[in-house]
């Protein structure tokens, strides 16, 4: 699982949730370097969100590696509701009360009017179970999502309780290697967080 390539409001650490927003010029660059290592990792599928800015980092990929991408819905951002488009600073100030529950219980008290992440971590888990029963045994499959999307889902395989995804999981890198190992009853953390650039085989889970 990887994250899409910088969006344009990544600069000033905006929510973008559900927001349809496009990479910016490092963007595309994260995404032709995912592109590069992808060329070699011995992909059979490509899976990606339907938001433009993780189907630019497809593109790049698809080119590189010849395999057309399946576009899912359900590998979407979550949705941050009142927050979509602010800063921490600005939801700080908008909703005080809300914006402290939610940093105290981020599941529990998601932002005013946001998706539940009960509901993204059951869409995105049903998504990885169609993912694993298309592709197959032994598969490498690559999908491409979004970092909340990401940090709960893990934190759904490895029995780790969703609450706690902000402190296990504090930052997904852009276009980072996350590689779980799935099975038909378990789920294992292989390699976490490995920029592209190095060679990910060097690297122990982190």
């Amino acid at each position: 699982m990887v994250r899409h390539g910088e969006s344009v409001w990544h600069a000033e650490n905006r929510y973008a949730g559900s927001s349809d927003i496009e990479l910016s010029d490092r963007g595309r660059d994260h995404a032709r370097a995912l592109a590069s290592w992808a060329a070699s990792a011995g992909l059979q599928r490509i899976y990606v969100s339907d938001l433009r800015r993780a189907q630019a980092t497809a593109q790049a990929v698809e080119a590189a590696v010849g395999l057309k991408a399946t576009v899912d819905s359900r590998l979407r951002e979550l949705h941050f509701g009142d927050g979509e488009g602010l800063t921490s600073s600005e939801m700080r100030q908008r909703f005080p009360d809300e914006y402290a529950a939610f940093c105290s219980d981020p599941v529990k008290n998601h932002l005013p009017a946001g998706e539940d992440p009960a509901t993204a971590i059951a869409r995105g888990r049903a998504a990885l179970q169609d993912i694993a029963c298309e592709a197959g045994r032994e598969a490498r499959v690559l999908v491409i999502a979004h970092s909340t999307l990401i940090r709960l889902l893990l934190c759904d395989l490895l029995g780790i309780a969703p609450t706690r995804y902000r402190q296990v999981f504090p930052e997904v890198g852009n276009v980072s290697i996350n590689e779980v190992l799935l099975t038909e009853d378990s789920a294992a953390l292989l390699h976490f967080n490995v920029p592209v650039a190095e060679d990910r085989r060097a690297n122990l889970v982190r």
